[in-house]
């Protein structure tokens, strides 16, 4: 299959007081065309510097991002960006939160086209029903099925999510991945999602992208998960393969990228004191 978005000798490094902070280096990676591929790993290593530079925020120091043999070098409505906060215009209604972005992307289109495409984009996220409510009037979830549907308005060939459901309570959590599930069996987009959930990324995911720690982070193991789609997550609780692939992820972020701290030497008191406590 060809490569439809490929990370190349990536590196970044940021200017400091103290001289410059190298946050990524040599990270390389090659996605094909619909797959759905998460990012994890500890706080702090480069998994949204990633996410950053291939959506054209930032500028790589090292190497670059080719999506369809054009380098990415500035942001572009080809790749869609859903953030962990919402980010909706406040004195929008949720149907026009989607319609500033198709009046962006979609001017080839009629006023009619365009409402219906709002419209088809809010019933993915099952949203039509509160198309006339203002952000402040939905629960956390609504909006954030907002922001998707607004991103989906675009027609990314890539969608990238920053922790898109980090500040959700575990149950809208559940039901909005199952949501996003079906948006991309239906649709087939390219998905690059950060998540520091275990389950999330295993449930969600054709590849699990573990990133080592910084600094000078890069992509310490990928894990292909081979479960069959379409995904239930009560069936998969109990599925050996499933919980194979928990363990491989939990073992990597929790045993081999563990942070050791330091041991300081006892004084001798101490070492009187613990053994008298022992004794």
């Amino acid at each position: 299959m060809k490569t439809h978005l490929e990370i190349s000798n990536v590196g970044i490094e940021f200017p400091t007081p103290k001289g410059p902070f190298v946050a990524l280096q040599d990270v390389n990676l090659k996605i094909d065309k619909g797959e759905f591929i998460s990012l994890i790993g500890h706080s702090g290593c480069g998994k949204s510097t990633v996410l950053n530079i291939v959506a054209g925020l930032y500028q790589a120091t090292e190497g670059g991002v080719i999506l369809e043999n054009k380098e990415v070098n500035e942001p572009g409505p080809e790749r869609a960006v859903v953030f962990q906060n919402h980010s909706l215009l406040p004195w929008l209604t949720a149907y026009q939160n989607v319609e500033l972005a198709v009046k962006q992307t979609c001017k080839h289109m009629s006023k009619k086209e365009k409402q219906d495409w709002i419209l088809h984009n809010l019933e993915l996220v099952h949203m039509t029903h509160a198309k006339d409510k203002l952000p402040g009037e939905v629960s956390g979830g609504m909006k954030q099925r907002v922001g998707i549907a607004r991103a989906l308005s675009m027609e990314p060939q890539v969608l990238l999510m920053d922790e898109p459901f980090g500040a959700l309570d575990a149950l809208t959590r559940a039901h909005l991945q199952d949501s996003l599930m079906e948006i991309h069996a239906s649709l087939g987009n390219t998905v690059i999602m950060i998540t520091h959930d275990v389950d999330e990324a295993v449930l969600l995911s054709d590849r699990i992208v573990m990133m080592t720690n910084g600094p000078s982070a890069t992509i310490g193991e990928i894990l292909p998960v081979k479960l069959e789609r379409p995904r239930n997550r009560i069936q998969l609780a109990d599925n050996a393969e499933y919980n194979h692939y928990r363990h491989e992820v939990l073992s990597f972020l929790y045993e081999k990228q563990r942070k050791v701290e330091p041991v300081s030497p006892k004084t001798s008191a101490q070492k009187d004191e613990s053994t008298s406590d022992a004794a």
